[in-house]
This record gives C-alpha cells, sequence and structure tokens, in this order.
C-alpha cells in the first residue's frame, strides 16, 4: 500500500468523523480491535460526501471513470498525487462507497490507524480562543509627541477591532470571498471540500485548499500552516471543536483581526489604514471587496504592483456579494467600475532607537503593569529625542572603529551583503537609474542601525592606463567615490559586496573619499539626560543592537575608575575643606579596615598613581583635574574623618545616597572605583552635581495610554536632594571638575571647559574607559570596553584611558545636544543659595595661595564661609604649613622666598601655566653650580645642616619675621 494512500485514508477518516458526528469525534484507535469500527465510520463519510456530490449536481461515478480513462493525465499534474496508485484508489472506492467486497482489500487499516493516530496526537485546546485578543501594535511617541516607533510581535502588526466596528458590508465580503456556507457549516464545509477537489481536477497548476473561516482561523492560530496532510487532519478536527465553544460571531472577529493583507498589515483595522488611510468602520463597499480579496494571496493580488489582478479579483468578490444577496446589481456596477484610490505605502523603516525602545518595554512592566507592549494597543508618550538619539548612535559607532582603527585592531569579517544576483537581475529593466543604485535601495541589511551609509562595490581592479590598483564605491545618493581600505580587507573585498563606509569631505578642492568602516570587537554605551528633569535623551546600550541586544547602560555594571572620584572629594569638601587644601601626592599606606589584617577589609593598602609617580605637595583642585590615586586615598586619612576606616563608611554612605548602589563594601580600591556600577545611575550622579545636589528622577516613559484611555502617567515631583552634602560643596566639585576639562585629564577638550565640565574614568590595565560630563542642561555619561561574557577580562591597550577613548565620544554627542536640544551656554555661576555660603578670591593656581591686589592675575576659586560668614582656611590643614615651605625650596640655603611665583598667561581664569613644581625647579640654580668647592672636612667638622626656616606670609609683627 502506497504511503500516499495511507495518509488519505488517515485524512479520509478525520473528515469523516468530523462531518457525520463532529461531537463524538475520537483521537486514538486500537489498529487492532477497532479496524470494524474504523470500516464504519469511513463507509458514513463516504455516504454523506455522496449526497453532498449530488446537492452540488456531480456525478461522482463519471468522474471517476474519466480519471480513470487517463490517471496521468491529473497525477502528473498535480505533485500531491504522484506516486498514487489509481487503481488502488478506485478499489477503495468500490469497497468504502459502493459496499462491494474486495480483494485483496487495498487498503491496510491498521496502518492507516497508526498514521491516523500519530498524526492527531496532542491536539491544542480550542478554548484558548475564547475571549482571545491577539497581539497587536503599540506606537511609541518622542518627547514631542511625533510617532517613532512600533512595538509588536513578529506577524502581528495589527490593531484589534470589535466586530461591531467593522461595517456588515465588509464582514460580508470576507464570507462571500472565503466561506460562503460559513454560517450553516459546523467547521468543516464538505461542499467546498468538493468544489476545490473538482476545481483541482480541472485546474491543477493552481490548487485550492477549500478550507473555511474556522480552518483558516485553526491553522493561523493553533496548528500552523505546514502543508502536509497530518496539518489538515489536525486542523479540521481542531475547527469542529472551535464552533462548539465559540460563537459565529466571535469566529468571524478573530479571523477579520488576523488574516494578513499585505502591506506588513495584520487585520481587518491596519489594512485600512495601511492602503486607505482611514479605520475599519468607515470602509466603502468596494474598499472591503478589494481587502477581502487580498485574502486569497496578498501578494498575488497586490494593487500596488498587480492592479489588473486586484481588480479582477475584486470584481469577483462583488459577484459573489450579489449572488449570496448581500449587494443588489447598480452597487456591484458601481463599486466595480475602478479599484478605489489608496494611499502611498510606507514602508515601516527605523534606523535607531532600539535600545531605548527596549527599555521602555521593559520600564512599562514595571511602571504601568503592562506585562508587554506588544500584546498591542497601548501609547506610549516618551522622553526620546530623535535626532539627538540618531546622532549619539553615529558618535558612539564612530569612536569605537576610530579606537580600533588607532591601534590596528580592526578587522573585516566579510561584506553585509553581496547585490551581484540583484544587479543582473535589474540590468534588463528600463530604468534611468544604474542597476547598483536599484539594488542598494532595495536591500535591507543586517545591521540595520548602523549609522554609516552603506555603499556597494562597484569597480575593483588595475586601471588600464595607470595600472594603479582602483576600488570604487557606489552610494545609494548615486555618488562613486573612491574606497579607503586597509591592506587586508581590499584583499577580501568582492565586486557588488555591500559595505559601510565613512564620507569624508575634504575642505577646499580636496576629493571627497570613502572610509571603510567595520563592526568593531570593542563594545560600549552612551546615555544623555536632561538635568533638570531626569528624562532620558538618547541611549545607545552599545554598538548595535541586531549584534547584541545587552542594554550596557542599564544593564551591565562595569568598573568607573577614576569617574568615580568625585565621590570622595565631594565628601572632604562637604567636611569643609576647599579645593586650595593642599595634600601630598605621594605614596601612602592606610591600615587595614577593621585594624586587623585578617579582616574583611583585608591588609594594608598602598595604591600607586597611574604613572606611578608623585607630585609632591598638591592642592585638591589640581589633584582631582590630574586623577591622582594617591590623593585620593590620602582624603581617607584625616581628610574626610579622623580615620581611614570612618572616611570610607563615609564614602559608602554618600554612593548608597546617591543610589550608585543598594549595598557597599568597606574597601579602600572602592574609592578608586573598584566597584562596578551602572552607566546610568553614575550619570544621575553628575546630573545632581550639575543641579549643586539635587538628584534627578531618571525616566524615559511619560504617559501610558490603552485605547485612549491613561494607565499610566507619571507624576512630576520635586528632584531628590543629596542631603550629605550641600549645594556649596556640590558647586565647588563642579567647578574643579570644570578644570578637568581646561587642564586636567580631558584638556584634550579644553575648548569645551567654559561650557562643561566632567571626569574621566581607566580601571585597571585599562580595561573600561570613561567620561562623564555635564553641560547646564544635559549630562553625558559615556563607556568604552569589551564585554565580560566569557569571564575574561580584556585590556584596551595600554595607554587607552577615558581621556584619550571615551572623551572624543563625549565629545561629538555634546555637540549634537547643543544642535539638538539646548543652546551652547556657559557653565552656570552658583545658585542663590550656594553663593550665601561662598565668596570667589582670586588665587594662585598652583600653590593654593591667595593672592592680593598687586601681586598679579590669577585664578577665581571659590571658598566656603563657615556660620558666621568668615572665610575657612584649610590650606594647610592636612600638610603644615612649614612642610608646605620646606618642600617648595627644597635647597636648605633658601629662606622660602627667593623666587617668585609661575608666570601665568593673559587667558583669563582658565589660564594655563607649567606645573607648579616644575616652574620653581627650573629658576632654582643647581646646588652644584651655585655652591663653591669646599675644602675637604672630617665628618665630625662638618658644619651642621640648617633647619628650613618658614616665613608665614600672615605674620603681622613684621613682614617676613624668620621663625
Amino acid at each position: 500500500m502506497s504511503a500516499i494512500l495511507v495518509k488519505i485514508f488517515a485524512t479520509a477518516l478525520t473528515l469523516s468523523q468530523v462531518l457525520v458526528d463532529p461531537d463524538m469525534v475520537r483521537t486514538s484507535f486500537d489498529p487492532a480491535r477497532d479496524q470494524e469500527q474504523v470500516t464504519q465510520l469511513l463507509k458514513d463519510g463516504c455516504a454523506h460526501m455522496r449526497r453532498a456530490f449530488d446537492i452540488e449536481d456531480i456525478n461522482l461515478d463519471d468522474l471517476i471513470a474519466t480519471a480513470m480513462d487517463d490517471p496521468q493525465a491529473i497525477a502528473g499534474e498535480m505533485k500531491v498525487l504522484q506516486g498514487l496508485s489509481f487503481n488502488d484508489l478506485h478499489a477503495s472506492y468500490r469497497q468504502f462507497c459502493k459496499n462491494e467486497k474486495v480483494e485483496p482489500p487495498p487498503v491496510d487499516l491498521a496502518e492507516v490507524i497508526s498514521t491516523y493516530n500519530a498524526a492527531v496526537a496532542g491536539l491544542p485546546d480550542a478554548g484558548k480562543l475564547k475571549g482571545l485578543k491577539l497581539p497587536g501594535v503599540s506606537v511609541i511617541l518622542d518627547g514631542n509627541g511625533k510617532r517613532f516607533a512600533e512595538v509588536y510581535e513578529p506577524d502581528h502588526r495589527r490593531v484589534w477591532v470589535p466586530l461591531s466596528e467593522i461595517p456588515k458590508s465588509v464582514q460580508q465580503a470576507f464570507v462571500s470571498a472565503e466561506d460562503k456556507r460559513f454560517y450553516q457549516h459546523k467547521g468543516v464545509d464538505e461542499r467546498g471540500v468538493i468544489r476545490a477537489f473538482v476545481g483541482n481536477l480541472a485546474n491543477p497548476g493552481r490548487p485550492a485548499g477549500g478550507s473555511t473561516i474556522t480552518q483558516q482561523v485553526a491553522k493561523n492560530l493553533l496548528v500552523g500552516d505546514d502543508v502536509t496532510y497530518d496539518r489538515k487532519m489536525r486542523e479540521m478536527i481542531v475547527a469542529s471543536r472551535i464552533e462548539r465553544v465559540l460563537s459565529k460571531a466571535e469566529i468571524l472577529e478573530i479571523y477579520l483581526n488576523s488574516i494578513y493583507l499585505g502591506r506588513s498589515s495584520w487585520g481587518i483595522e491596519m489594512a485600512a489604514r495601511s492602503y486607505f488611510g482611514k479605520s475599519a468602520k468607515a470602509l466603502s463597499v468596494s474598499e472591503g471587496a478589494l481587502l477581502a480579496g487580498l485574502a486569497k494571496g496578498p501578494n498575488y493580488y497586490n494593487p500596488d504592483t498587480k492592479p489588473d489582478r486586484a481588480q479582477e479579483r475584486m470584481a469577483y468578490v462583488l459577484s459573489r456579494m450579489q449572488d449570496d444577496g448581500f449587494l443588489k446589481a447598480d452597487q456591484v456596477q458601481q463599486a466595480v467600475a475602478a479599484l478605489p484610490s489608496r494611499v502611498p505605502f510606507e514602508r515601516i523603516k527605523r534606523t535607531s532607537g532600539f535600545y531605548f525602545v527596549d527599555h521602555v518595554s521593559r520600564d512599562a512592566r514595571t511602571l504601568a503593569d503592562i506585562d508587554s507592549l506588544s500584546a498591542g494597543g497601548y501609547t506610549v508618550r516618551t522622553t526620546l529625542n530623535p535626532a539627538l538619539q540618531q546622532a549619539t548612535e553615529a558618535a558612539l559607532q564612530e569612536g569605537l572603529a576610530r579606537y580600533e582603527l588607532s591601534i590596528g585592531r580592526q578587522r573585516y569579517q566579510g561584506a553585509e551583503a553581496n547585490l551581484a544576483g540583484a544587479i543582473k537581475a535589474l540590468e534588463g529593466v528600463q530604468d534611468p537609474a544604474p542597476a547598483w543604485k536599484r539594488a542598494l535601495g532595495a536591500v535591507r541589511l543586517p545591521l540595520y542601525d548602523v549609522q554609516w551609509p552603506a555603499a556597494v562595490v562597484i569597480e575593483k581592479g588595475k586601471d588600464r592606463k595607470t595600472g594603479a590598483n582602483v576600488l570604487r564605491v557606489g552610494l545609494a545618493d548615486g555618488r562613486v567615490l573612491p574606497l579607503n581600505a586597509w591592506e587586508a580587507a581590499r584583499r577580501d573585498l568582492k565586486l557588488h559586496d555591500v559595505v559601510r563606509v565613512q564620507v569624508i569631505e575634504q575642505k577646499g578642492k580636496g576629493a571627497v573619499r570613502a572610509d571603510l568602516r567595520t563592526p568593531p570587537a570593542v563594545q560600549g554605551g552612551a546615555v544623555v539626560l536632561e538635568n533638570k528633569t531626569g528624562r532620558i535623551l538618547a541611549m545607545a546600550g552599545g554598538f548595535s543592537y541586531p549584534l547584541s541586544q545587552l542594554n550596557r547602560t542599564t544593564q551591565a555594571q562595569r568598573q568607573p575608575g577614576s569617574a568615580f572620584k568625585p565621590l570622595t572629594y565631594l565628601a572632604a569638601l562637604s567636611k569643609g575643606l576647599q579645593p586650595n587644601t593642599l595634600i601630598w601626592d605621594a605614596p601612602v599606606t592606610l591600615p587595614p579596615v577593621g585594624g586587623d589584617a585578617n579582616a574583611r577589609g583585608g591588609a594594608s593598602w598602598s595604591p600607586k598613581n597611574f604613572d606611578g609617580g608623585g607630585s609632591g605637595i598638591v592642592t585638591l583642585r589640581r589633584a582631582l583635574e590630574n586623577s591622582k590615586n594617591l590623593v585620593t586615598a590620602r582624603l581617607l586619612d584625616g581628610g574626610i574623618e579622623s580615620s581611614p576606616e570612618q572616611s570610607l563608611k563615609r564614602v559608602c554612605e554618600l554612593a548608597i545616597e546617591a543610589q550608585l548602589y543598594l549595598e557597599c563594601t568597606p574597601h579602600y580600591p572602592f574609592v578608586l572605583g573598584a566597584q562596578p556600577v551602572r552607566m546610568i545611575d553614575l550619570a544621575a550622579f553628575y546630573a545632581a552635581v550639575a543641579n549643586e545636589g539635587a538628584m534627578p528622577v531618571l525616566h524615559a516613559i511619560e504617559t501610558v495610554e490603552e485605547n485612549g484611555r491613561t494607565v499610566y502617567s507619571r507624576k512630576a515631583g520635586a528632584l531628590v536632594r543629596l542631603g550629605s552634602a550641600d549645594p556649596a560643596a556640590f558647586f565647588q566639585l563642579k567647578s574643579m571638575l570644570q578644570g578637568v576639562l581646561e587642564r586636567g585629564t580631558a584638556r584634550s577638550l579644553k575648548a569645551l571647559a567654559p561650557y562643561a565640565a566632567g571626569k574621566t574614568g581607566t580601571s585597571d590595565d585599562e580595561n573600561d574607559a570613561w567620561f562623564v560630563g555635564f553641560t547646564n542642561d544635559v549630562t553625558i555619561a559615556v563607556w568604552v570596553g569589551h564585554d565580560n561574557a566569557d569571564g575574561k577580562r580584556r585590556t584596551l591597550g595600554r595607554g587607552q584611558t577615558g581621556g584619550k577613548v571615551a572623551a572624543p565620544i563625549f565629545q561629538s554627542i555634546l555637540q549634537a545636544a547643543w544642535d539638538h536640544h539646548a543652546p551652547k551656554t556657559p557653565l552656570s555661576p552658583p545658585s542663590p543659595q550656594a553663593a550665601k555660603q561662598l565668596i570667589a578670591l582670586p588665587i594662585d593656581l598652583n600653590t593654593g595661595d591667595r593672592l592680593t591686589d598687586g601681586q598679579g592675575r590669577g585664578f577665581t576659586e571659590y571658598f566656603r564661609l563657615n556660620w558666621f560668614g568668615r572665610l575657612s582656611e584649610t590650606q594647610f590643614r592636612l600638610v603644615p604649613q612649614s612642610e608646605v615651605y620646606a618642600f617648595r625650596h627644597p635647597d636648605p640655603w633658601s629662606d622660602g622666598e627667593a623666587n617668585g611665583g609661575p608666570d601665568y598667561p593673559e587667558e583669563g581664569p582658565y589660564a594655563q601655566g607649567p606645573g607648579w613644581l616644575d616652574s620653581l625647579r627650573q629658576n632654582v640654580p643647581s646646588r652644584r653650580q651655585a655652591e663653591p668647592e669646599r675644602e675637604f672636612r672630617w665628618w665630625w667638622e662638618d658644619e651642621a645642616p640648617r633647619r628650613p626656616r618658614r616665613v608665614d606670609p600672615d605674620y603681622f609683627w613684621r613682614n617676613g619675621q624668620v621663625y
């Protein structure tokens, strides 16, 4: 017995049950004991079908006789019947439909039963459809209320509408086109099966299925659309069960909301909007008929590309509606005149904001108790600035690529696509545009959110005249440019490869070129916040969302390195230290936390500076500007609290208050950024610094609506003040961070110093590079590093610091923020509240000494006033004045006043001069050159060394008194 015949009779067993007694369908038979029962079911089913043939006025015996005359004429055309013995099929017909005894039996019922049992085992529950609301599309609006994105599950771009909102004429059009006996059958229509069977015999080239609307619902939502006998059997049984649990109206509502109708539209409502720009309830008769005709094949009857087919199909639907009594002749004549006008098809194409939208979807679960936005029907207004978002992604992607190019780590891993086949197919089509341009415009690239333009290689080889290697690419705008690429990439590139490029516009009359760009191995992230509101304006969680969905701004924690140091300085400033307080930048060893080397805090701690050296005595300002590790460590020893352990605890409390951590482990390396932190949390703290201690509540969602009803609305609240430090301390820190750009580790951004402040950060072995900075309006955090998914830390390379790798990305994003969000303005002076506690005085930037009239132009520093409104002098609190003056003039024969201060350029408060120690040393003569050669003396005859003399500049009795 052929396998095809077994499947046909297993299907016949299914059909017999659902037609004869759909309430008593069995899904399992015993291959040995139940053969007689199965025989009777097949006979009953055949009798039922013969009656249906009579109703359809078809002579089944004549049809079979015709087929038997030339069985290959049918089987040869129909793939599903190839290999079938028509003699066996005819013998089976005689056995089960004519009640004749056939020997030997053509059908092995045991094999049929086994096939049937396996096919219908584990059927899905039809009751799942009761009250079903299919997933649909939710709309994401940007900060201006404009449509930015749609969120939906694959194959579920729909807007659900109740049946009552769908015009009767539209309902009737789909019933007439797809299932004229929808309201009479019980899930499976035997007459529809017969019509499909006869139609397939007459036209085997395009087979018809004969499925009812109920069967289509079962196929689309429960059993799948495999083209197999097994699926057909499951579909028929499930359809009969659906009819028992749902009303006809419920089935039709599900069908009209689930059917695919082209233009990326599922369901009647989305199709009405896509084709006609209106809601389904406003559809006319002809518009409804056009959509109903598309159900049979949206691509085959596409009115945009196949208008003749579409109009013919629409006319067929209208004629069926007339036959079914739904329309009158004059209505049909009026509707069939021409295809209804349609709105242009705007293909949904978004190239940015995927990390942001993913973050919004996650936030919606927490804030609005929404399991999934893709359930559909939601409108979410967000805080996004689309132009800034795109610029942020472009800046991060270009910055990561430039980093790899600068150290020779770039790799070419192949093209995103090759258009050779598409170009060849388009070359024969009449069109003034080159075939490569049309092919490039139509291709959908896998890295759809990469901001570099795509280009196709259209020329590769040697110039016939000069013999030089030629490599040219074509861009989507039609330009043809030479491609600049490294040798390995030039070798591997193929003709018609699609690559990403950065177009370089040369200044003056220089030629424009395209530089090759490839996806980097390094990763990064960037986030832009609005300081006063906490609105997230832009978010890039990685190089490309298709490559990695991990949002590194919110879902990853990395060591912040020196970007964490401002917390320690804030703790010191809030305890009364001033920016000009002097402190040793020299080796230090702090005792174990708890005083016990075996305690949790570990052994004694002896950190080192990044460069391994020290600068002697420096001010707090200059130490933060130049990111001195040793100074940060020394602040724990009396700079904040009396003991290192208490100081460490104080910084921990501040970090927890700033919501950087839920808990803080008190260990020394913590103050140098050893404890990982989320990028978005660190950005929020820096926004608090910009706000003088008022920390915003970060958010990406403003409101969520469902079918016009507000289900969530963010309540505007006051900023959260970090009470551990007052506005004066925060402003002093803000001013010091401004100096990081002017003179410190981010001095490559010196031009931005009047308008921005920030801090670099580099973790051990250059594994992480950071820059976090702010203006009056926004805070921007940038991180660059390698993912640690494999548990291994990978360095960025020697010298690849936050100032070198992350700061340029910050600069590009900041420029975009000025262009697209808020104009460039100088950093604000202290607020009235902070100004009451501060006084601005000129100082020597390097020594921290206050300057008086006639001592030249100095740097304007902000000093805290005490409770009595007096200046709190802390310059020598951590380093005794005698020690300071001794160190300033290491020559014991100098009295400390032999040399003047450094020479400042006339550039205002941000004037940059040499380090004060370097300035003094270069003016002090060498001791060997200055001293005359001494005669030989025994050791007991040598003069005792002089004690360094200390001069108190504020001594009131006599100017220059030595003591």
